[in-house]
């Protein structure tokens, strides 16, 4: 729980834009409850996530840089409404639970208490302000868990489900066994020594493609000295064990294809797909923990949707 607690806090730390030390007040564009949201902090929101499309690497088009207004804004609504009930319901924290907290903040990132101030000096924070956010964070948090996370439960059933769905990430990562022709090129080499070199390796390609056989063929053309004896045989291997350029082609092919000529730094390659070996996954019982977690956050995630969509029903809220 005190990691669930943790990553909970830096995530809202990361959605909640940083407070200036001077709160510039521009004009009113919603009304949440008799309580305003201005331009400015619809500003700010928008700042927030352009950030966190830079980090998604979104692409210029996307619909989402198109809707930035309506949903910097949909989000201070929300935040707003969760504000408001927190006082509702007098949500409180000691300040050892918020010194706690920022301990495991701390903890976390490998931080010094020094360390941790010059960071927020940069982001022109003081501690005191920080220490304000994370007690309004923990309000949420506990907000949440009263409201909403308290009325979830993940049955066994769904969770056996979901480790049947889902075993590749649980340990079942499938092998591969593959044959290799290697045509060798470097960089010191004349320029009609690359051309046969190229030649080769194309002709080569086609009789493979073609249906001759690929184990005679490594042993007759590849560069690589064990190929003479096991017919460019590189045995099995897992995704990881392999050379990155090797992983795009060999991950879509099917059993029996054969790739393009594929270049590495030391020379060209063909490569041939003989199998794909499905793993084994780690026993159910052994990550039933870790599947608890990820459906417990899934439900907690849509139930404070849900949640947060019924105090919009019930609230006034005036566009400007």
């Amino acid at each position: 729980m005190n990691k669930l607690l943790t990553a909970l806090i830096l995530a809202l730390s990361l959605a909640t834009p940083l407070l200036s030390a001077a709160a510039v007040v521009d004009r009113i564009v919603a009304v949440v409850n008799d309580e305003v949201i201005t331009s400015y902090a619809v500003d700010k929101e928008k700042a927030s996530l352009l950030k966190e499309i830079e980090r998604q690497q979104l692409p210029p088009d996307d619909p989402v840089r198109a809707r930035l207004d309506e949903t910097a804004l949909n989000r201070l609504i929300d935040r707003k409404l969760v504000e408001q009930k927190v006082r509702e319901l007098d949500i409180r924290v000691s300040e050892e639970e918020i010194r706690q907290a920022i301990e495991d903040v701390k903890r976390q990132n490998s931080l010094s208490q020094e360390a941790l101030v010059a960071a927020l000096a940069n982001q022109g924070l003081s501690f005191d302000q920080y220490k304000a956010q994370i007690r309004e964070q923990l309000e949420r948090l506990r907000l949440v868990s009263q409201e909403v996370r308290a009325k979830i439960q993940v049955g066994e059933r769904e969770m056996r489900e979901y480790y049947e769905a889902n075993q590749s990430k649980f340990g079942a990562e499938e092998s591969y066994r593959a044959r290799n022709i290697f045509f060798r090129l470097d960089d010191k080499m004349p320029a009609d020594t690359v051309k046969k070199v190229m030649t080769t390796a194309m002709t080569v390609l086609y009789e493979a493609k073609a249906g001759q056989d690929f184990a005679g063929l490594a042993r007759q053309y590849s560069d690589d000295p064990a190929a003479k004896k096991n017919g460019g045989d590189l045995g099995t291997f897992r995704k990881e064990d392999i050379l990155p350029e090797f992983e795009e082609s060999l991950t879509r092919m099917k059993p029996g294809e054969v790739s393009d000529l594929i270049n590495t730094p030391t020379g060209l390659h063909i490569l041939k797909l003989e199998a794909r070996i499905p793993g084994t996954p780690k026993p159910f019982e052994q990550v039933k923990g870790e599947i608890e977690d990820i459906l417990y956050r899934k439900k907690s995630e849509e139930r404070f949707n849900q949640w947060v969509a019924d105090l919009r029903k019930g609230a006034a809220i005036e566009i400007k």
